[in-house]
């Protein structure tokens, strides 16, 4: 087991290594999430597939996720975050290329199967090292890092459009971009920091379930992500149906929606600076749940599109910092994050389902005015994000959850 860092190996220099190279990480595995899904339409025509049969194989990734993610404390405690960081996410960028070569239904399903399982348990330790370099950099990153998994899932979709305008063949794309992903993963990876067990700490369950701070963070979470599935699902359909939009106008919806998320986790660290991590999830629910009540009330475009706008403004930040507080909290950090990403995605695999269920049993209408409620959810919840205990100074060996960290310098 390393020893702990000497003050220098925490230099403000190395931090900042640190944190350039974990949000490279987030980037790299955005990038491998928005081109996989440039691609949906190739791999559906490819195999033949219908909608039924495609929707099938869409639920596996979630389902590989939620089942790997509680394995990922024990790999952080045998290998360290930075082996397990480099292994999982190689995985994540291979397994790219895995859906493409699928020959049919049951081989797509068992390729995203695997697709999921190693994005899952790659999100989880990237957001250990995040948690852990923000407490050595004194101030908030969290929100900034998934920003730049929005620009990640931005640039590898924007990557992949003109390759399916021009016919590229999606085996050859998604292993091209495999390969470029992976070289940058590693890269990338080598200049994390290693957090480690301390010594006399127990190794954790090699499945361990979710801690109940981390449902009580998770529920939170859990409003938010239901929101985001909800909204990117519906929101153009939304606009078609009842804002009685084209459907050039109803794409709108969408871009608002991704975009004012991106453009809000990027400088989501400044208001968490200014009004700390509670008072900003809380603010944050207000400005949604008011995106929410322009949905439900808009009868035409604009207004609906500007909704979902707020919506987008009013979630972003509340995952980072969901994250950010059960890696703060948990004995083992990277077992709590797990535990609140655990429930949090089970939000993002339910929502879609249940907006269309209420959708069809009353309307769309009530489907937006139910997001509109647990919106409420954040305001009132806002205070389970709130920072246990102060900053680690960055001259310390151990953190106060009982790990150390050890990296080598850049």
């Amino acid at each position: 087991m390393e020893s702990a860092p000497t003050a220098s190996r925490w230099s403000p220099r190395g931090v900042r290594g640190h944190h350039a190279a974990i949000a490279v990480v987030f980037a790299v595995h955005g990038a491998v999430q928005g081109t996989f899904a440039a691609r949906i339409p190739w791999i559906k025509d490819h195999l033949g597939l219908g909608a039924g049969a495609l929707g099938l194989a869409l639920v596996c990734p979630a389902i590989g996720s939620m089942l790997s993610m509680p394995l990922a404390g024990r790999v952080v405690h045998r290998l360290g975050s930075r082996t397990a960081l480099r292994l999982l996410l190689g995985m994540w960028c291979s397994a790219l290329a895995l859906p493409a070569l699928a020959p049919g239904l049951p081989w797509l399903c068992l390729a995203l199967l695997v697709f999921g399982g190693s994005a899952g348990m790659a999100d989880v330790v990237m957001n250990a090292v995040g948690v852990a370099v923000e407490e050595r950099k004194g101030k908030s990153i969290m929100s900034g890092l998934h920003g730049m998994w929005s620009v990640g899932t931005l640039t590898g979709a924007a990557i992949g459009v003109p390759a399916a305008h021009a016919g590229l063949d999606g085996r050859s794309h998604l292993a091209l971009m495999a390969a470029a992903l992976l070289a940058v993963s590693l890269a990338a990876t080598a200049r994390t920091p290693d957090i480690r067990s301390a010594r006399d700490q127990d190794a954790p369950p090699r499945f361990a379930l979710p801690p109940r701070s981390a449902l009580v963070i998770g529920a939170v979470g859990f409003c938010a992500v239901f929101a985001e599935g909800g909204s990117a699902d519906w929101c153009a359909v939304y606009l078609r149906e009842v804002a009685h939009a084209s459907p050039a106008i109803a794409a709108l919806a969408y871009t608002a929606f991704s975009c004012t998320m991106a453009a809000t986790r990027l400088l989501g660290d400044l208001a968490v600076r200014r009004l700390g991590a509670a008072a900003t999830v809380r603010a944050g629910g207000g400005v949604a749940a008011v995106g929410g009540l322009l949905v439900v009330a808009a009868g035409s475009p604009a207004p609906a599109i500007a909704g979902f706008g707020l919506v987008g403004v009013g979630i972003a930040v509340v995952v980072p910092l969901c994250f950010a507080a059960a890696g703060r909290r948990g004995p083992v950090p990277s077992q709590a994050i797990a535990g609140v990403a655990t429930v949090t995605y089970t939000s993002g695999l339910v929502a879609p389902a249940a907006i269309g269920g209420i959708a069809g049993a009353s309307s769309l209408t009530a489907s937006f005015g139910l997001v509109t409620v647990l919106m409420l959810g954040l305001v009132l919840g806002g205070g389970v994000v709130r920072s246990a205990g102060t900053t680690v100074a960055a001259s310390s060996g151990a953190d106060r959850e009982g790990v150390t960290t050890a990296s080598t310098s850049p």
